[in-house]
């Protein structure tokens, strides 16, 4: 009797792999969704690319598999597993995107639009041991190499040839990894980090954000994290599509947030990923009507454009458009709704995987006026799926307070996040980390009202953000880069509205005694553009020379006086 339990035991071990019991929590990676379509329908398309030598590629789900294989055997052979990547939205950022992480490594994306002491920067912080970069940014290095000759640059030329001689190191790279796995047992998948890995509270990447100081701060990701958030975008942006397969066209950078998530959700539903090296609304328009696009992502800047080209015309089927970065208005969702663009109003930030809240869109909205509807669809909503949700804490308590406002659609509060898609913490900067998440939630900085039904409203975002074009400018840094130039005693930077990027930065400065000149304001704009440190997207569209700052009595600028100088142009003399 007493041998038979053990006898059943030892049955059962040799039927279950690896003798786990069947009830076994497997470790999550979204590495694991590109096997996965590959191997349930290895010929569906995965990737559609005009390349930059002006060629149409289109590659299926076992080939987009195969490459980022290689790649993973590439750099597992070397040794490489800190991996930087500084490229547009090219099929190779895909491929690096599941290879780096199927060979056991952890990717740095990088911004294009940074300047090159920037990458510099943030290529050195990350600890990288190896960048792949496309060819028409690899400029952008050379600073970055004379210092670090030993670090190699994989470059990626983007053209349709795999080998041969319009091939490049990228493309060479992957059949070199390719040939070695043959070489070494043809273990294909088997024996990459893919379907699971030791732990899930690794990290699979380092994205970059803007911080309260002039240097970027990078986001801890996990893997659990991107794999629920992954599956959080999916199945708020819709991409799961009913009738045939969902084509999702690059608007957004992969370097933003890793993609929002999107180079994982869109091979998790066995989408096409339609990818763009730049923005171009003549084309974007040509490939949401020729190519059958079902979504994209893009900030309100980018949709506002795409709505006013002349290219733009009502689609024959709806587009789900994942809108966020800046608040949207509500005359730009109902622009967009008249094209057949289908807005998803999404909030969040790169500390949160990207997108954390929907305003979803309710039935009984239909029965409403439309600048009501649309006002309701103008409010950034409730937590996803996989995170819990939103909360509204009151501003200036003590640090770790945390009092929630009344939900009453007026009691404004800053916007704090808990749950599974928060990151991890700053890299390597503790204190930024313990302030992040000072009482137990991650604090956004952006303030909102709190609706009787649990939705959150955007009112305002924390004094020191201007949002332009998606990229987050911190006007406490940019004041402190203007504060370099040799006249400029003080600078308050506030945001103005853009017709182009949404918001741009208007700086009011003052003069150091003794240093009045004629310097003019056109005259700060130039130093910024091409003598200073400050960033191309961060150089102010508009300067004023002021005799003095509004201060409170502790010597703090009054940013709500500085708006309001810019709205109405009187500044008190």
């Amino acid at each position: 009797m007493s041998g038979a339990p053990s006898r059943l035991r030892n049955v059962l071990n040799h039927l279950l792999p690896h003798g786990q019991p069947a009830h076994h929590i497997h470790n999550l990676t979204p590495t694991v969704f590109l096997e996965r379509a590959a191997a349930i329908e290895p010929e569906a398309e995965a990737i559609f690319h005009i390349t930059a030598n002006g060629k149409t590629l289109r590659r299926s789900y076992i080939e987009f598999a195969d490459r980022a294989r290689g790649l993973a055997y590439y750099l597992r052979k070397h040794g490489y597993k800190r991996v930087g990547i500084l490229a547009p939205n090219t099929p190779a950022f895909l491929e690096s995107i599941y290879g780096i992480v199927a060979a056991g490594g952890v990717m740095v994306p990088v911004n294009i639009r940074l300047k090159p002491e920037d990458i510099t920067y943030i290529f050195e912080f990350a600890e990288v041991d190896s960048i792949i970069a496309d060819a028409e940014y690899a400029h952008l290095l050379d600073s970055y190499k004379k210092v670090h000759p030993g670090v190699p640059v994989i470059i990626d030329v983007d053209t349709d040839a795999t080998e041969g001689a319009l091939c490049g190191p990228f493309d060479e790279a992957v059949m070199e990894g390719l040939n070695y796995d043959r070489a070494t047992g043809s273990k294909g998948w088997a024996d990459l980090q893919n379907q699971t890995v030791a732990n899930e509270d690794d990290m699979i990447a380092i994205p970059f954000t803007s911080g309260t100081t002039s240097k970027p701060k990078g986001c801890v990701y996990t893997h659990r994290g991107a794999y629920l958030a992954t599956l959080a975008n999916a199945i708020e942006s819709g991409l799961n599509v009913a009738d045939g397969r969902s084509k999702y066209l690059w608007t957004l950078p992969m370097f933003h947030a890793m993609g929002w998530m999107f180079p994982w959700a869109v091979c998790a539903v066995r989408g096409t990923h339609v990818c763009l090296r730049k923005i171009d609304y003549p084309l974007i328009w040509k490939l949401l009507k020729e190519e059958g696009v079902t979504h994209f992502c893009a900030a309100p800047t980018v949709n506002t454009l795409l709505c006013t080209a002349k290219e733009a015309e009502v689609l024959p089927k709806p587009v789900r458009v994942t809108v966020a970065a800046s608040p949207p208005t509500p005359h730009l969702f109902e622009q967009m709704t008249s094209l057949n663009l289908f807005p998803v109003h999404v909030y969040g930030l790169t500390e949160t995987y990207g997108p954390i809240t929907r305003g979803y869109i309710l039935p009984s909205w239909d029965n409403l006026p439309p600048h009501e509807k649309y006002a309701k669809m103008a409010r950034q909503g409730h937590g996803f799926i996989t995170s819990l949700p939103a909360r509204i804490i009151k501003p200036d308590q003590p640090e770790g307070v945390l009092i929630d406002v009344e939900k009453n659609g007026q009691e404004v509060g800053e916007i704090c996040f808990t749950g599974n898609i928060c990151c991890k913490g700053y890299y390597k900067d503790p204190e930024a980390t313990r302030k992040l998440f000072a009482g137990g939630v991650l604090h956004t900085g952006d303030l909102a009202v709190w609706h009787a039904d649990g939705s959150i409203h955007i009112q305002d975002r924390a004094k020191d953000i201007i949002i332009s074009g998606g990229e987050n400018i911190s006007s406490v840094a940019l004041e402190a880069m203007l504060a370099e130039h040799p006249d400029i005693l003080e600078a308050g930077v506030v945001a103005v509205p853009d017709s182009h990027w949404g918001e741009r930065p208007k700086a009011y400065i003052t003069l150091k005694e003794g240093h009045e000149t004629s310097l003019t304001g056109q005259d700060v704009i130039d130093w910024a553009k091409h003598n200073s440190s400050i960033s191309k997207f961060m150089v102010p569209r508009e300067v004023e020379i002021v005799k003095e700052l509004p201060k409170t009595s502790t010597g703090k600028i009054q940013k709500n006086v500085l708006r309001e100088w810019a709205k109405t142009g009187v500044i008190p003399n």
